[in-house]
This record gives C-alpha cells, structure tokens and sequence, in this order.
C-alpha cells in the first residue's frame, strides 16, 4: 500500500468489459518528506475520492479484492480517504 494524492480523472470508452462502470483515477504518490512523485499512475476508486484528495492505496492483486469481481484486470485501487498523515524522521 502507498498514500497518494489524487490529481486527476480518467475516461476510457474502450476497455476490458469487466471495467465498464469502474471510475478509474490519476494519483502520484507522496514521498516520506510528504511531497508528491512527478510520475502518475491510474488506480480503480471504490471510496469515491476526489481531485486533491488524500488516498490509501493498495496494490498487486489485493487491489482487486476490494471490489465484488475477483477477476478484474486491475493492480491499483484506492481503498481509503486519509484525513491526516504524519511522518517523523
């Protein structure tokens, strides 16, 4: 799992069937001085997170245990809204 900041929306009207109806975000991942990555990554939303939002994200193929269909070809999902993070050196 990582925290990550939402900073984006992605469409795709071509897609593996078992997606359609999924909400698909754009996310960089916060580093331990609690700045955000340049790289972007795509992770499934099952909390209903928003742009600017601080998430709990899981990966591999426990991302896909969050959702009903254990077959979805995902390996990112937002499982958490965060309200609060600290980080000690």
């Amino acid at each position: 799992m990582f925290i990550g900041k939402v900073v984006g929306n992605l469409w795709s009207t071509k897609k593996d069937d078992k997606l359609n109806g999924k909400r698909f975000l754009v996310i960089q991942k916060f580093t331990s001085q609690k700045t955000v990555a340049a790289d972007i990554l795509v992770a499934a939303d099952k909390v209903g997170a928003g742009i600017g939002e601080t998430v709990l994200v899981a990966t591999g193929t426990n991302a896909k245990y969050t959702f009903d269909d254990k077959n979805l070809p995902i390996d990112m999902a937002i499982i958490g809204i965060i309200d609060s993070f600290d980080i000690t050196e």
